[in-house]
């Protein structure tokens, strides 16, 4: 799959990032793991995420990066391509993408660096080493510390063919407007905030109509039904789903940081697929907490 090609998938319908499955000892499980990719690929998304930023890329070391994205890549041929997370300092992030694009993965997410700041030179430095590196499409995500300008954007589209696409983990929306006037249809864009159905409708009019779906992973009927009325610009669904689910659903998850991880993964246990523990620093759900989301994934019937 060439950039362009990767561009084309990411811009036709809803994406997902999988948990990445760990056992009691906090070990990657891959049995569970494919167990997860089989189960999720048939249901409609376009493209999955391996080891990315709901798959605890930031937690993962050593040779688990491979064994996962191996993993995702031999499990899902033929069914639906796989994008890679790659993140952290420019030479990890490389060796990363690297390693994606050896492996078999159809692109890459490029995550931010790791803890400090850095002015927009040094992240067009960053994003450009990254981009140079491989031969396949790469997707920069705009989140925390890596945050680029309309300007810096366009520097990086002259130097990088190879970068095909925006994901916006910010929500700055006159940012987003004068990234989009700027750059046209040289990028997709991705919505990319925490539990992205929230924002869809807006991001949709901003010209961005995809996103990644978080809940895929344990309400995949519901995520795909809930894409398929953004898309349709069907309010009623919409509404009735943001009001029934995804709000209550926001209310839990916002009383921790880290949470946005960690509910997921106990939606995908209550749903009978469990990914295990998350990795410190992360914490999982209160028990009080996994009653209450399994109670409101009950109300949305069987998935």
């Amino acid at each position: 799959m060439n950039p362009q090609d990767l561009k084309t998938v990411v811009s036709s319908g809803l994406l997902s990032f999988p948990v990445t499955d760990f056992d009691q000892q906090g070990d990657f499980r891959p049995k569970t793991y494919i167990e997860r990719l089989e189960w999720l690929a048939p249901y409609g998304a376009t493209a999955l995420f391996a080891a990315g930023g709901t798959g605890e890329y930031f937690s993962l070391v050593g040779d688990e990066y491979s064994a996962i994205v191996k993993t995702a890549v031999e499990t899902c041929r033929g069914k639906v391509p796989i994008i890679a997370g790659a993140g952290g300092p420019t030479r990890m992030a490389i060796a990363h993408a690297q390693e994606a694009e050896r492996l078999g993965a159809h692109g890459v997410l490029l995550l931010p660096h790791y803890l400090t700041e850095a002015g927009q030179d040094g992240l067009i430095a960053h994003v450009e080493a990254v981009c140079k590196s491989v031969k396949f499409g790469v997707i920069v995500y705009n989140r925390n510390v890596c945050k680029l300008t309309p300007d810096s954007l366009a520097i990086l589209a002259d130097r990088c063919p190879n970068l095909i696409g925006f994901k916006d983990g910010v929500g700055d929306i006159e940012t987003m407007v004068a990234i989009y006037q700027r750059m046209g249809d040289r990028f997709s864009y991705l919505g990319g905030l925490p539990t992205a159905e929230v924002y869809a409708a807006a991001y949709k009019a901003l010209g961005t109509p995809v996103y990644s779906s978080a809940v895929f992973n344990f309400i995949p009927k519901t995520a795909m039904e809930f894409y398929h009325a953004v898309a349709a610009d069907d309010l009623k669904t919409q509404h009735r789903l943001l009001h029934d689910f995804f709000m209550p659903y926001l209310a839990i998850r916002n009383r921790m940081q880290g949470y946005a991880v960690s509910i997921v993964k106990a939606g995908a246990k209550i749903v009978g697929h469990d990914a295990g523990p998350v990795r410190a620093p992360l914490t999982d759900l209160k028990p009080n907490e996994m009653e209450e989301l399994a109670a409101l994934i009950k109300t949305l019937g069987p998935q």
